[in-house]
């Protein structure tokens, strides 16, 4: 998929919306992320902190709970915000979450521009090279 196909406005809209249900009493850092499935539907999620602080979720998190709940699929573009709506770039922990969640080629919205998740993680290891070694 192009990114002239994905309609950006929408997704960060949707990805603001659910920063503003982000639980983030300790840090003050909300973050809401939004995609695009395959399928059309758009899914999205925020960042649920802990007192434990450690144990608390990234915004990724629940958006990849929100896609198996509804169906699975894989994602195709994606967006996150912080608290002031600023584009941000997701962690290197959730950059391989959404790898394991992505088409191939997935688009993210990043403070540089549109980027593919093989951009924003290279030589990146998944499902597809399991895949490939159980042939």
């Amino acid at each position: 998929m192009s990114t002239d196909q994905i309609d950006w406005e929408t997704l960060r809209k949707a990805a603001v919306d659910a920063m503003k249900r982000a639980y983030a009493p300790y840090s003050n850092y909300s973050v809401g992320v939004a995609a695009y499935v395959d399928d059309g539907r758009i899914i999205s999620g925020c960042n649920v902190e802990n007192a434990s602080y450690g144990v608390g979720l990234c915004a990724e998190c629940g958006l990849v709970s929100q896609l198996h709940m509804t169906g699975g699929g894989k994602l195709i573009a994606f967006s996150c915000v912080n608290g002031d709506e600023d584009i941000i770039m997701p962690c290197g922990r959730c950059r391989q979450l959404l790898y394991e969640h992505s088409a191939p080629g997935m688009l993210l919205e990043t403070v540089s521009g549109i980027r593919t998740i093989d951009e924003v993680l290279p030589d990146a290891f998944g499902p597809r090279d399991l895949e490939e070694y159980a042939r």
